[in-house]
């Protein structure tokens, strides 16, 4: 898209207008891609509010992105309290526009060893508590016939990734809530739609690829764009699903992967 934009490390930050002064809730925004989205907002002057269990991970990135910029530490599985939560973002600052689900937890560990105790927590939280976050703070936006979901998915739920069972099967789930909503909330102006990123360059990524050159070699050779994404990347497809330039677009996952879902 051609437009404003504003440089940030390795890439160029899109700039919206629309985004000034709305109101943007991201889990687990205080590292990975979930930072990289609240500088991004942060940069279109929205007001972001980050949520995640670390306190001092979470202040220190409020102290790099600045005055409009808001911390609430909360434990996402404690579903039953996410009325809770609901009310301490609203007192912080007022209605929600966006909601960029980004928390969420892996197992790398063989199916046949998982437990249903393993299972089960990967489930609650990247299953049931985006459902359950989303359900409330939805209502605010159904009630007032605006606002934007973002879900974030993985390509784990669209390829047969071994070892990564329980990721795979919540984050399939997450894509199936985002077309589901999506279709239920469109009458009410909310619309629901889904990133999932590729390979992209995070500690997280590079410890695995890093230590398995056989294995980053087969990445490499099976994105055609023969490179692994960026944070921003995927940051940017956040603003653009949460801006007036995609008002007719709801319900679909967007991958963010160089072409990898494509590639041969």
């Amino acid at each position: 898209m051609d437009g404003p934009q504003i440089g940030l490390g390795t890439g160029m930050i899109a700039l919206y207008e629309d985004l000034k002064r709305k109101n943007v809730v991201i889990t687990g925004g205080a590292s990975g891609l979930g930072l990289a989205a609240a500088r991004a907002f942060a940069a279109n002057e929205s007001t972001v509010v980050i949520i995640g269990r670390d306190t001092k991970k979470l202040q220190r990135a409020v102290d790099e992105l600045g005055t409009h910029t808001h911390y609430i530490v909360f434990d996402l599985n404690n579903v039953d309290h996410l009325q809770e939560l609901d009310t301490r973002i609203h007192d912080t600052v007022g209605d929600v526009h966006v909601l960029v689900n980004n928390a969420g937890i892996n197992l790398k560990k063989e199916a046949l060893k998982v437990s249903n105790k393993e299972f089960s927590e990967i489930i609650q939280t990247n299953q049931t508590a985006v459902f359950a976050l989303t359900r409330e703070l939805a209502r605010a936006m159904v009630h007032r016939r605006a606002g934007v979901v973002i879900m974030i998915s993985s390509m784990a739920s669209q390829f047969g990734i071994p070892k990564v069972i329980g990721y795979a099967a919540s984050k399939a789930a997450v894509e199936g809530m985002t077309r589901a909503l999506a279709v239920e909330w469109a009458p009410y102006g909310v619309r629901v739609n889904c990133i999932a990123p590729g390979f992209i360059r995070t500690d997280m990524s590079a410890k695995a690829l890093n230590d398995d050159p056989e294995r980053k070699h087969r990445v490499l050779a099976r994105t055609p764009m023969g490179t692994l994404g960026e944070p921003l990347d995927v940051a940017n497809a956040a603003l653009f699903l949460a801006s007036q330039q995609s008002q007719f677009i709801t319900g679909v996952t967007l991958p963010v992967d160089g072409g990898y879902s494509i590639g041969f």
